[in-house]
This record gives C-alpha cells, structure tokens and sequence, in this order.
C-alpha cells in the first residue's frame, strides 16, 4: 500500500491550491489531497469531510484533522523510522492545531513529502528540519 499510495500522490503534481477542494489536476487543498488519495486506494471516503475555513486552525483547540486521521488511519510511533507513504500531520505553529497534512515521498538522507500548499498547488517539497519540527504525528493508510 506504501508504494501504491506514493505513485497516487505523485499523480497529483501540479494540481493548483485551491481551498476544500479535491480533484485530481484540477484543484485542491492539504486535506483534499489525502481525500483523493484515500478514495483512489479504497473507492470511496470513509466520511464527509466538514466545512472549514481557510483560517479554522488559528482559533479554537479542536483537533479536528488528529481525530479524524485517528479514526481511520493508523497512527505510527513517534521513535518509528520515517517511511515513504507515511502521513503527516503538521502544527504550522507551536501551541496551535495541527492544522496541515502531506505524505512522505521519500525518506533517507533526503526525505520529502507531498503537499498542496497555497500558492504553490501539489508539490514534492524537501522535509526539512523546519518542517520536521512541525510534525504533530504520522499515520499510515489502513
């Protein structure tokens, strides 16, 4: 599945950023993507996804992508290596909801991970320290 899902995620390169959505080539957002990789691995979403904001994880303390991604993937430890195919659930600052999601590409001396980030659409960027200290938690697709 590790495999399977990269090769999804790659698929959608290029995609442009565009709030709540989903769709392949067309448009979509940090959680969109992992929507539409989970739909091309399994067929269909294991739910709805909610109405959010562009700034919903400034406010609050919900942890609205945590439990979902508990919900329905499968959390990896925090001491486990970091592997191709992992999700990533990030804080964009400290204190705050984690609030931004990619999929490690590749790991190694050079990780990376797909995401959709504004300005910028689907991208493969460079894991770097900045956004390894970012990371709130890791799952895996069941």
């Amino acid at each position: 599945m590790t495999d399977r899902a990269v090769s999804v995620a790659r698929d959608w390169l290029g995609t442009p950023y565009i709030h709540q959505a989903s769709q392949k080539g067309v448009a979509s957002d940090c959680l969109g993507l992992i929507r539409g990789i989970w739909r091309e691995l399994y067929g269909e979403e294991p739910e709805a996804a909610p109405d959010y904001t562009p700034d919903w994880g400034e406010f609050g303390s919900h942890e609205l992508l945590m439990d979902g991604a508990m919900r329905h993937m499968l959390a990896v430890e925090r001491a486990a290596a970091l592997a191709p195919g992992q999700v990533l659930l990030f804080r964009m600052r400290a204190g705050a909801v984690a609030k931004h999601l990619g999929i490690v590409s590749a790991a190694g001396d050079a990780p990376r991970f797909i995401h959709a980030y504004t300005h910028h659409g689907v991208i493969d960027s460079p894991l770097t320290a900045p956004w390894r200290n970012r990371i709130a938690a890791r799952f895996r697709f069941p």
